[in-house]
């Protein structure tokens, strides 16, 4: 799958082609050409990755589901762009035989009678390492210039949102600043994948919401002029296991903070973990002894819809601490908070059948569509001394929304 940025260029490339098909000047946008294969349904056109490759034809696994083959023509034009690219100017003509399976790929074509199969018109490619390499530089700035938190005061008339963010029993505000060149996206309320993340205007970041941001930070970190921003409002989930329908690959919770049993999906993007009683324990510890000496601030921030302040992401805050971090993923003094989303990533992957019922757990998950169930983002096993000892606790307070190894960030997002 693209990163979103790769996505919106295909948008741009695909008005490019038409121009390029077309006798006479273009004399329209790229993204009203765009919209122009409506209007004729014989063409149709369709996005996604190589799946494989004969002499006369590619298949290709598509973005909107399913998979569709194109054939290939002495006519049909194969263009290859770079990510990035939103016109075709530096495109390079190739051949059939140089595509190639886990290329991404934009077909425009002639319909058959298969819905499944389109005669080609023409074929941009992004070739996939190209597309790897632009992903991982994405991936490397979100580290580097990202910072994330919970929303507590938006600001439209200044173009400001201000978020908190710290770590456990710590927090700093940080002023996101907002032009008219920052792109806004927010997470779909039933997807956990940043693809999925839809344009938004700034009046739908509300306080409460999580929102992360990419751009450029002053020098104590209190300030970023946002390039990029996406945000969502994510439901927290603490309690014990129920019941555990693998059929379903669902689980029930009976969440303490509703006062509900809730049913969470586990998805192929879900991050499934399961503290080691050791790990537990001295993360009880550690609550305790931040509760007493800070009155426990985190909980006390989560007053109104179980919303808390997340830790800034283990990649944020990895590129802050640098080589002087500890194999804890704290810093090597001991001093600073511990870096929890590092632990969690450093833990083998779990399945429900590692799951129990009366398992403790929390969960930080998408709000759920109209059947009422949550996505899981995070679901952390293991959990029992905690909750023990920070029972007002929420999940959003431990568990970061934005991992850069889910489905979502894999493409180059948070």
């Amino acid at each position: 799958m693209p990163s979103k940025s790769n996505s919106l260029s295909w948008v741009y490339l695909l008005g490019a082609l038409l121009c390029l098909e077309l006798a006479g000047p273009c004399i329209v946008s790229a993204q009203e050409k765009a919209g122009s294969p409506a209007s004729d349904p014989s063409i149709v056109k369709s996005v996604g990755t190589i799946k494989s490759v004969r002499p006369d034809s590619i298949t290709v696994s598509a973005e909107s589901g399913g998979e569709v083959t194109a054939t290939l023509s002495s006519t049909t034009k194969i263009l290859r762009v770079s990510p990035g690219e939103k016109d075709l100017k530096n495109a390079a003509v190739l051949q059939p035989q140089d595509l190639q399976a886990g290329d991404r790929v934009l077909v425009r074509g002639q319909a058959t009678v298969d819905a499944h199969t389109v005669t080609a018109l023409a074929v941009i490619v992004m070739k996939q390492g190209e597309v790897s390499a632009k992903q991982q530089r994405e991936r490397d700035d979100w580290r580097k210039r990202g910072v994330d938190g919970l929303v507590s005061k938006v600001d439209p008339a200044a173009g400001t949102v201000t978020i908190s963010s710290g770590g456990l029993g710590t927090s700093h505000n940080v002023t996101v600043r907002i032009s008219k060149d920052t792109v806004l996206r927010r997470y779909a309320p039933n997807s956990v994948r940043f693809e999925d993340a839809k344009a938004a205007p700034l009046s739908q970041i509300q306080a409460g919401d999580q929102l992360r941001a990419r751009g450029n930070k002053s020098p104590d970190s209190g300030d970023v002029s946002a390039e990029e921003i996406v945000s969502g409002t994510f439901r927290n989930l603490a309690g014990t296991i129920t019941l555990i329908d693998a059929t379903n690959d669902s689980v029930t919770i009976q969440d303490r903070i509703s006062k509900a049993a809730v049913v969470v999906k586990i998805s192929g993007d879900s991050q499934v973990k399961k503290l080691p009683p050791e790990m537990a324990q001295r993360m009880a510890a550690r609550l305790k002894g931040d509760a007493g000496a800070n009155g426990d601030h985190a909980s006390a921030s989560n007053n109104g819809g179980g919303q808390g302040a997340p830790p800034p992401s283990s990649e944020t805050r990895g590129s802050q601490q640098g080589p002087g971090a500890n194999s804890a993923g704290g810093p090597a003094n001991g001093n600073g908070p511990p870096d929890f989303q590092r632990l969690l990533s450093r833990l083998p992957n779990s399945k429900l059948a590692d799951l129990a019922k009366g398992d403790a757990v929390m969960v930080l998950s998408t709000q759920g569509g109209e059947s009422g169930a949550a996505t899981a983002i995070t679901f952390l096993a293991g959990v029992e001394p905690i909750l023990t000892a920070s029972p007002n606790r929420t999940a959003s307070s431990l568990l970061s929304p934005w991992s850069l190894n889910s489905g979502g960030e894999s493409e180059g997002g948070p």
